[in-house]
């Protein structure tokens, strides 16, 4: 078994985000705190941070290192790929010791069998660790890079209409001439339109209600 076993994360969207977000600021200390305010892996920021670690940015402590100082200075992405591909290999140095450079394009089987007998560790974990190298891999110019993760922000409710279900809007128009006498009197041509959302779950007993009430306020209004 691995001296350091292997991080690994489930969604390796985290990676490419927090990567992204730490070329343009890299604090001095990066803590859980500090994804947390950034949004990243939201209840997985431990799983972050053992990446971070494990390719050598921060340290135990989350103190940024000199590695990430050298490497994440690098404004242009094709420089940047090259000193973080350095940064990856020197992490995984058992996996480039073994296969040589052919480690960046491995399948999944061979990365896989790797990770399980190097660290002794379930399939699930196995494959997790496989898809934590591969985005690593990305990042330094080998494979498309993982979609960022995405926030999760409040979701606009659907408005309600009949075809999509909630309250069953039923016009009602009644007519009065304004003094509660219905259509007793038509020389005084006021039309009343009461528009009624009777909702679809309602029993008898509530419709009574609805309508009484109507009748009531509305209708024989003095």
């Amino acid at each position: 078994m691995a001296d350091k076993p292997h991080p690994y994360i489930s969604g390796t969207g985290a990676i490419s985000t927090t990567i992204s977000l730490l070329r343009k600021n890299f604090p001095s200390k990066v803590t859980a705190d500090t994804l947390k305010k950034l949004g990243i892996a939201p209840n997985n920021e431990t799983y972050v941070l053992n990446i971070l670690r494990f390719i050598g940015v921060i340290d135990n402590d989350g103190n940024k290192t000199e590695i990430a100082t050298a490497t994440f200075s690098k404004h242009d992405d094709a420089e940047f790929q090259k000193a973080f591909e350095k940064v990856v290999k020197d992490a995984y140095s058992e996996l480039f010791t073994l296969r040589g450079d052919d480690s960046w394009t491995l399948d999944d089987n061979a990365l896989i069998s790797f990770f399980r007998s190097a660290d002794q560790t379930s399939d699930l974990v196995g494959r997790r660790q496989t898809s934590t190298f591969q985005a690593l891999a990305a990042l330094s110019g080998h494979g498309e890079i993982p979609a960022p993760q995405k926030s999760k922000g409040t979701k606009e409710p659907k408005p309600k209409s009949e075809k999509t279900g909630g309250s069953k809007q039923t016009p009602l128009v009644i007519q009065g001439n304004g003094n509660g006498q219905g259509q007793q009197n038509r020389d005084f041509g006021l039309t009343v339109r009461v528009e009624v959302n009777l909702p679809q779950a309602a029993d008898q007993e509530t419709y009574d209600k609805i309508f009484r009430s109507i009748r009531e306020n509305l209708l024989n209004a003095k």
